[in-house]
């Protein structure tokens, strides 16, 4: 295909390239995006914003990596509008720092068949990044315009817990909305004794709920429900720590879901219910209450997060029993295939690598994998490879930050089994990354790295972090392909 840009000599990256709309379209190689109109269709740069000169075979603009621009990339280039995915086989390649996408598009080419998705963030993490919700759509789309991609991507606004959120996310393009109900979950229903259970059960909102006390033991108490390999039973206890533990959460979500259905006036989008926030698992009685009850209040969801039994922590592999893990995929898996079909959703799924095959396995193709910290986590391993001294300034001071930070999340690395950063030779920096406790370290406070100012005002890591990622592109994309390629390929395996 001959190329207008090929013959003005403009400095573009080939792999961008493409022709669609009367134009060609194309990354710069100093980062800018280029348009080069036919003459008949000048009327796409009107979308545009840059500068433009004439020509005979019409016009070309030059023009910045705005967010004006990201929008009519998303406009012109249809596959880079995020949409929903449905039932695929997926997995959400979270970016905390608006960089990642080049190596997750390399590793999503290298392993097909995975439905990826893209611009993925909870709303907790674009608080402690400093980001919104329009800069990861953008930067999501420009990091697919600059690896040419084309297969398309969903857009999961994850861990939502109010509507203010969903209007944030819909405003600007996500496609897909976890809704995080832990706040509403009662976790005292594990080991409450059965009176109070009861008068913990007679509270609920059972209005909201669109029911009664009595009629919810009427469809379940003493009743035993077949699925697969499965046997549901209900007796009270049964039912009423279900109801006591999830019922407030399923008002919640039915709420939300009525919300974003209502404010996306018919655009296509795709829920997800995340109940995976809480300290104790999600049993298989509990998991068919929620999505009995949630089928009940019209509720339509793609992917349910259950708590699985045993440990994921961030950024590190399982930690638990794998043939009890294996017995409770198994069941929710089945829960899943009866009350959609719908995915299993596995949130803190990044590096959990003794997990993939059985989750793949077992759900048969009806799974998303979720991750996000750990492409942060290969940042970190560029800036090692490539700046020593930053990387140890980085360590330290995660060090002194770990016990404030970690309050939020399901983590047990200890400082004392964490090497001290001067302890450790430079050439052996890059190995932190593989002992659990300096990986977790350094995985929860991100925040504060990215946050944490100097007594001037000027940042103490950010800007130092990204230039060194914005100098080094392919060193850190070849890093984030490697790593993910070892997430995805287990599901490409089993399908």
């Amino acid at each position: 295909m001959s190329s207008r840009m090929t013959s003005l000599n403009l400095e573009i990256v080939p792999v961008s390239r493409v022709e669609v709309a009367g134009a060609e379209w194309a990354l710069g190689r100093d980062g800018r995006l280029v348009v080069a109109a036919g003459a008949a269709f000048s009327r796409v740069l009107a979308d545009l914003e840059g500068e433009t000169t004439g020509g005979a075979d019409g016009p070309v603009l030059v023009g910045p990596r705005s967010r004006r621009n990201a929008e009519a990339l998303r406009r012109h280039l249809p596959w880079l509008q995020p949409v929903p995915l449905g039932t695929q086989t997926s997995a959400g390649l979270g970016d905390r720092l608006g960089l990642a996408t080049p190596g997750h598009v390399r590793a999503v080419r290298a392993v097909p068949g995975i439905a990826p998705i893209f611009p993925q963030q909870s709303i907790r993490e674009m608080t402690r990044t400093g980001r919104t919700p329009i800069e990861v759509m953008d930067d999501a789309t420009w990091g697919q315009f600059s690896e040419g991609w084309r297969g398309g991507t969903g857009a999961d606004a994850d861990h939502l817990k109010t509507t203010d959120d969903i209007d944030a996310c819909l405003a600007v393009g996500f496609a897909m909305f976890t809704i995080d109900p832990s706040e509403h979950v009662d976790p005292s229903a594990d080991t409450a004794e059965l009176a109070a259970l009861r008068a913990k059960s007679e509270a609920l909102p059972w209005a909201e709920l669109d029911d009664t006390q009595a009629g919810a033991r009427q469809r379940y108490l003493g009743r035993s429900f077949e699925v697969e390999h499965l046997k549901v039973s209900f007796d009270e206890a049964t039912l009423l720590r279900a109801e006591v533990k999830y019922g407030r959460a399923v008002a919640h979500v039915a709420r939300m879901s009525r919300h974003l259905l209502a404010a996306a006036a018919g655009r296509p989008v795709e829920l997800e219910v995340s109940v995976d926030e809480t300290d104790t698992p999600t049993s298989p009685a509990e998991h068919y209450w929620v999505a009995s009850e949630l089928g009940r209040l019209g509720v339509r969801w793609v992917s349910l997060a259950p708590r699985f039994v045993g440990r994921f922590e961030k950024g590190v592999d399982y930690i638990g029993d794998l043939a009890l893990l294996e017995q409770d995929v198994a069941a929710h898996a089945a829960l899943a295939r009866h009350f959609g079909p719908y995915k299993l959703s596995l949130h803190s799924g990044s590096d959990k690598f003794s997990v993939y095959p059985i989750a793949a396995r077992l759900a048969k193709g009806l799974v998303h994998l979720k991750t996000a910290g750990t492409s942060y986590l290969e940042a970190l391993r560029t800036v090692a490879g490539v700046d020593p001294a930053l990387f140890r300034e980085i360590y330290a001071y995660a060090r002194g930050r770990y016990e404030t930070d970690k309050v939020s999340y399901h983590v047990s690395a200890e400082l004392g089994r964490a090497p001290l950063a001067e302890d450790v030779p430079a050439a052996d920096l890059p190995a932190l990354l593989e002992q659990f406790d300096a990986r977790e370290i350094l995985h929860v406070t991100f925040g504060s790295v990215l946050k944490e100012k100097r007594p001037d005002g000027s940042l103490l890591f950010k800007d130092r972090l990204f230039g060194l990622l914005h100098a080094n592109p392919d060193a850190y994309a070849a890093h984030l392909e490697r790593h993910f390629v070892r997430h995805l390929r287990p599901f490409a395996e089993a399908r």
